[in-house]
């Protein structure tokens, strides 16, 4: 048997089941707290799952490809050579703009145009505005 300071305490037959008492004698200590702790924390993947997918913004971010997406379908490759979106955020679509000549040439002769089209691809509310900016 174990020695005296390696004894495990008798807890009584309510409390522990006998093959509780038999990992309890072979691990040389009751655990049977812990785990039962660690099972109640235990939550089912599915509660887990969507909190995580919140945090990571996966429609968001499933959102912004979409634009991509359409942006290089939708749009004249010439704009779609110098201008790629980069971000959505509150309703404002950003997009870099590769020369300063090319974003003189959006601002003026093609926002409405794009904006347009993207509105009426995902709606007034998705895309609000567009920022354009050299970068």
């Amino acid at each position: 048997m174990f020695p005296p300071h390696k004894r495990i305490p008798p807890l009584g037959p309510a409390k522990l089941s006998p093959r509780g008492r038999a990992l309890a004698s072979w691990r040389g200590i009751d655990l049977s707290a812990s785990e039962i702790a660690r099972q109640i924390r235990a939550k089912p993947a599915g509660d887990v799952l969507s909190r995580v997918l919140s945090d990571l913004r996966i429609d968001t971010r499933r959102a912004e490809a979409e634009i991509v997406k359409v942006w290089n379908n939708l749009l004249d490759p010439a704009i779609v050579a110098h201008a790629q979106p980069v971000g959505l955020r509150k309703g404002t679509l950003f997009v870099n703009v590769d020369s300063s000549v090319w974003l003189a040439e959006i601002v003026r002769y093609r926002r409405k145009e794009i904006l347009d089209r993207l509105q009426h691809s995902f709606g007034r509310d998705l895309i609000a505005r567009i920022s354009f900016r050299i970068g």
